[in-house]
């Protein structure tokens, strides 16, 4: 079995998804993980689909000459790592440029690895004032998750980092 990672973005209209779901069925693919979303009128995404090796090339052509789509598809294996753990980082703070260069310094320099982000601009309720939020998934070594947690709150004084495992 192929695991093929396919990143695509096109202009948003009715429809996308069925497009896609159709040509990986056709192919007998297995949808198996994804992550889309609509930004600034276009619709974007990021999919993991595992097909028979005797459809890998046929699939992945289709999928490439889907019309008024960038796509790009890489051939995967998945990956089990057994010395890490994966935490939860749910973040806020007032937002600022180079937020996110921060945050992400802070958990490569305490080895870990960031799996899923997923981040938002948000007004505070009573100030206005622009907020920035994310929920972050990391994959840590056990050993190095206490200093990462320990440097992420000591990053910054507006910066709250909420933790579960």
């Amino acid at each position: 079995m192929n695991h093929l990672v396919i990143s695509f973005i096109t202009k948003d209209r009715p429809g996308v998804v069925d497009l896609l779901s159709k040509v990986i069925k056709q192919f007998n693919g297995n949808w198996q993980t994804s992550s889309l979303h609509h930004l600034s009128g276009f619709f974007t995404g990021v999919l993991e689909i595992a097909v028979e090796n005797d459809q890998c090339v046929a699939l992945s052509n289709a999928i490439a000459a889907l019309p008024d789509f960038k796509i790009n598809i890489e051939q995967a294996s998945p990956e089990n790592s057994s010395n890490t753990a994966n935490i939860v980082l749910e973040l806020t703070a007032n937002d600022r440029e180079g937020i996110v260069q921060e945050i992400s310094s802070v958990i490569h320099h305490h080895g870990g690895n960031m799996i899923k982000l997923v981040s938002t601009q948000d007004n505070a309720p009573h100030t206005g004032q622009a907020l920035f939020k994310a929920k972050a998934t990391l994959s840590v070594n056990e050993e190095q998750t206490e200093s990462l947690i320990n440097a992420l709150e000591n990053l910054a004084d507006d910066l709250m980092v909420d933790i579960s495992r």
